[in-house]
């Protein structure tokens, strides 16, 4: 009988990465760990269940999304305090990146359960490696707002950033998207990522404007999409954004013509007028939508 340590200690949580579209990234570890887990709180229990077949994993499957998983992870938690071993994983990539799984690792940090993290496959990490974008610093913004008013209003709170903005999005709202942040942006260098690591795998690299013209030419667009543009070339330095948000919304109160307040609210707080136009504009959009 072997004395080696097993690879996911009882009463333990595993955040176990699974691969975004190739089976072949799949960690050896990550395969040891969900085969000792009594338990895997997966996103979708059956593209996992598959998945962990081609690989021999016959660990039980509990099913754990953005619809139940704060009423699911108190019973989880307490089964790991029992002393049962766990994992959770998401559909795709590592979990609470966009996915399910942080309510489940908050609550064992609060409660003092172990949590493992079984690093590996990242949408967000394989988009900046080979994007082009500068990656000395980056924020990860996930999903745009759906609606248009609030989608632009979310844009331009980050027009004025210097990193580099990273963004998911589904391919039936990407071209909206892209409008929006064009309009918003500029025409900021841009990539974007479909299918990573994929058969279809493929990669644009172009101003912002260059690749929505792309992918409008197409009869449609497919596939898990992540993207990014350049942060701004001379950050603005003015009032915080609840600030500007404010006099912003003051001055749309006084009816004024929108180029007169964008003059009176880059004065006002030390914004460029281009800058400030658009923040109007889309507070405006954003509050009629």
């Amino acid at each position: 009988m072997s004395d080696a340590p097993s690879p996911l200690p009882a009463g333990t949580l595993a955040v176990v990465a699974l691969p975004i579209g190739n089976l072949g990234d799949l960690t050896p570890r990550a395969v040891q760990v969900l085969a000792c887990a009594d338990w895997v709180a997966a996103e979708d229990t059956r593209t996992v269940g598959r998945l962990l077949a081609q690989v021999g994993v016959k660990s039980r499957l509990i099913s754990y999304h953005d619809w139940n998983e704060a009423g699911r992870a108190p019973s989880l938690v307490a089964a790991l305090q029992r002393g049962e071993r766990g994992a959770v994983v998401s559909e795709a990539g590592t979990p609470a990146i966009s996915d399910p799984g942080f309510d489940l690792v908050r609550l064992c940090r609060e409660q003092g359960v172990p949590v493992m993290p079984v690093p590996g496959p990242c949408a967000l990490t394989a988009f900046l490696s080979t994007c082009g974008l500068p990656t000395d610093r980056f924020t990860f913004l996930g999903f745009p707002p759906r609606k248009p008013g609030r989608r632009k209003a979310f844009f331009a709170a980050y027009a004025d950033r210097p990193e580099t903005l990273v963004f998911y999005e589904s391919p039936r709202r990407v071209l909206a998207a892209l409008a929006d942040a064009r309009e918003v942006f500029g025409d900021r260098p841009c990539a974007l990522a479909r299918e990573m690591t994929k058969p279809y795998e493929e990669f644009l690299y172009a101003p912002l404007g260059e690749v929505l013209s792309q992918l409008e030419t197409r009869d449609a667009v497919r596939g898990e999409i992540c993207w990014g543009v350049a942060g701004a070339s001379e950050p603005t330095v003015g009032d915080s954004p609840g600030q500007v948000r404010a006099t912003a919304a003051e001055l749309l109160d006084q009816g004024l013509p929108l180029k007169q307040a964008a003059r009176e609210l880059a004065q006002r707080c030390s914004l460029t007028t281009k800058t400030a136009y658009a923040t109007l504009r889309n507070q405006r959009d954003a509050e009629s939508s």
